[in-house]
C-alpha cells in the first residue's frame, strides 16, 4: 500500500524543525541541566568555581528551574561548542570551518558583542559596558592621552601615539587590530598572540617583560590588571568606540534566549545584578555608571 505524499513530505518537515528547536528551552527542561561554556577571563569566570558570569548563569540555570553545568571551552572553539561549527573573522566576513561536537546551551566569558558574532550567536540584552584600551608599562615612554571631548578625537591621539611601537593583539576577539583599522592608520608593528594557546591574562605579563611595548586590552580586564599589577602598568587611552557584553545563544534558541531576557531584566530591577557586580568589578561603576542604572 502507497503511503500518503503529503503525509511524508509533513512528516519530515516535522522532523526538521524538531531538530532546528531540539536544543531550546523546553528540550534544555527535560534535560534538567543547562551547560555554560566558557574559560577563565578576569572576573567572569576565575577559573576557581566562580566569577560574574558564573554566578549569573547559575542564577539562570535556578531561575528554569534546571542543574547548571560549567562546560570548559576554548577562546577558538568556544562558537563551535555552541553551534557545531567554529567561526572566525576574515578580512572578507564570518568564515566558518572545521565541525566540531556541541557541549553547551550559552556562552558567556565576558563575550563582547561585535558585527561579525552577530552573524554566528544570537546575543542577549547587554550585561556588561566594555570597549579597548591601550595598555603599557608603567616605565614606558608612551605617555597617557589628554583625554577631548570627542572618542574618535581620543582614538586618533592614541594610534599616533603608538608609531614604529610594537602592540600584542589576538585576532578574532575583541582585541583584534583588523575591527579598528590599526594596520591602515598606525605604523605600530603588531604581535599577534595565537588564541588556541594563549590566556587574555598573559597579555600583561608579556609588555611587563619587554615582549611588546603595549598590549590592546578590554576595559574589564584592565580594571582588574590595574589591581593586580599595582605601578607596573598604565592606561595610554581608548582604541575602541564603546562597546558591551553578552551572553551568546543558538540561532535555533530563541525561547532560551526569550527567557533569559526576561530574568536579565528581574535581577536588574531588583538589584540582585548590581550587587554581583560590585562583588566582581567595582570599579566598573566609575567608568560606566549609567550602563548601571
Amino acid at each position: 500500500m502507497l503511503k500518503n505524499p503529503l503525509f511524508n513530505i509533513l512528516f519530515f518537515i516535522s522532523i526538521f524543525i524538531s531538530s532546528l528547536f531540539s536544543n531550546d528551552l523546553e528540550e534544555i527542561k527535560k534535560r534538567g541541566e543547562l551547560r555554560h561554556l566558557g574559560f577563565p577571563y578576569a572576573n567572569f569566570i576565575t577559573g576557581l568555581g566562580d566569577g560574574l558570569d558564573v554566578e549569573l548563569i547559575k542564577g539562570f540555570a535556578k531561575y528554569i528551574n534546571v542543574e547548571y553545568k560549567f562546560v570548559p571551552s576554548l577562546v577558538g572553539d568556544i562558537f563551535g561548542n555552541l553551534t557545531g561549527q567554529n567561526a572566525k573573522n576574515s578580512e572578507k566576513g564570518v568564515v566558518l570551518y572545521d565541525n566540531i561536537p556541541i557541549k553547551g546551551d550559552v556562552i558567556a566569558a565576558g563575550l563582547t558583542i561585535l558585527d561579525w558574532r552577530k552573524e554566528v550567536v544570537n546575543f542577549s540584552r547587554p550585561t556588561f559596558p566594555s570597549g579597548v584600551w591601550l595598555v603599557s608599562r608603567a616605565n614606558s615612554s608612551l605617555v597617557p592621552i589628554n583625554p577631548t571631548s570627542s572618542i574618535n578625537n581620543d582614538i586618533n591621539l592614541v594610534k599616533k601615539s603608538i608609531s614604529s611601537k610594537t602592540v600584542l593583539a589576538m585576532e578574532n576577539t575583541c582585541l583584534d587590530p583588523r575591527l579598528y583599522k590599526m594596520k591602515e592608520t598606525t605604523t605600530a608593528q603588531f604581535k599577534l598572540l595565537d588564541k588556541e594557546s594563549t590566556k587574555f591574562i598573559d597579555l600583561i605579563p608579556a609588555i611587563i617583560n619587554k615582549y611588546a611595548d603595549a598590549t590592546l586590552l578590554d576595559v574589564p580586564d584592565a580594571l582588574i590588571a590595574l589591581e593586580k599589577w599595582p605601578g607596573e602598568i598604565k592606561i595610554i587611552g581608548p582604541i575602541s568606540q564603546k562597546q558591551e557584553m553578552a551572553v551568546g545563544f543558538r540561532k535555533n534558541s530563541p525561547q532560551l534566549l526569550i527567557e533569559f531576557n526576561k530574568y536579565l531584566k528581574i535581577i536588574r530591577e531588583d538589584g540582585t545584578y548590581n550587587n554581583l557586580v560590585k562583588k566582581y568589578y567595582p570599579d566598573i561603576f566609575h567608568f560606566s555608571a549609567d550602563f548601571f542604572k
